[in-house]
């Protein structure tokens, strides 16, 4: 008997530790951003006698840009936005209704020389209420990616990530969105801005992580489901 309370008292700790190790925030690879396989696709010659053979291109007079799948571009992140919203409001009424005393049987009713019957009505309704918003997000830095497919009217659709080891910790870029050929510098760089249909997500792991992030129960008393 006393063995079991000792194995449970030993063993209770350890599945908290496993708990909270499997809790930590941790970057892995996304599936979704993964290269290309490119082994799947080999360049079979063909015996026709050109010197021209599809799936190899020597281009002597142009700049060396991506346009096939699985060729790399590199993208230069340079976002930056700032909102602010400000908003008050301020209504009032005030109404005032006077009843003067009426006669009874040509006779003004008096309590100790007051007219009674005279009253007054007074109303007063205020509202004021006013709001400020404002957010400011910068991403600078660069990342490269690859060609995952080509559109029919030649428009690149890449996507690609980047992960990067630090100390007790990791952050990542996450990229993806449609690049027109002529947005392509020659030196095969595009701006972010140049990105239609981007999603680009920045983000983290480790101990900072962890540290900035809410535990499950404050988590809990913070959803908009708590009555309280």
């Amino acid at each position: 008997m006393v063995n079991r309370y000792i194995f449970v008292l030993i063993a209770c700790p350890l599945v908290l530790l496993n708990a909270c190790s499997a809790t930590r925030l941790e970057v892995m690879p996304d599936p979704q951003y993964a290269p290309v396989d490119m082994k799947s696709v080999q360049f079979q010659p063909v015996n026709n006698g050109s010197i021209f053979q599809v799936g190899r291109s020597v281009r002597l007079f142009e700049d060396n840009k991506a346009f096939r799948i699985g060729d790399l571009l590199s993208i230069t992140l340079s976002e930056s936005t700032n909102a602010s919203k400000s908003a008050a409001t301020n209504t009032g009424k005030d109404d005032e209704i006077g009843l003067d005393a009426g006669a009874l049987l040509g006779v003004v009713p008096t309590y100790n020389g007051d007219s009674f019957l005279t009253n007054t009505l007074t109303a007063e309704r205020g509202f004021a209420g006013s709001g400020d918003s404002a957010q400011s997000n910068s991403l600078d830095g660069e990342i490269t990616v690859m060609v995952n497919d080509i559109l029919p009217n030649g428009t690149l659709v890449i996507h690609g990530e980047k992960i990067i080891g630090l100390n007790q910790g990791a952050e990542f870029i996450r990229i993806s969105g449609l690049v027109r050929p002529q947005d392509v510098s020659s030196d095969n760089v595009v701006f972010s801005q140049k990105l239609a249909n981007a999603r680009i997500y920045y983000g983290g792991g480790g101990v900072i992580a962890e540290a900035n992030t809410k535990g499950w129960l404050s988590r809990m008393f913070d959803s908009p489901l708590f009555p309280f």
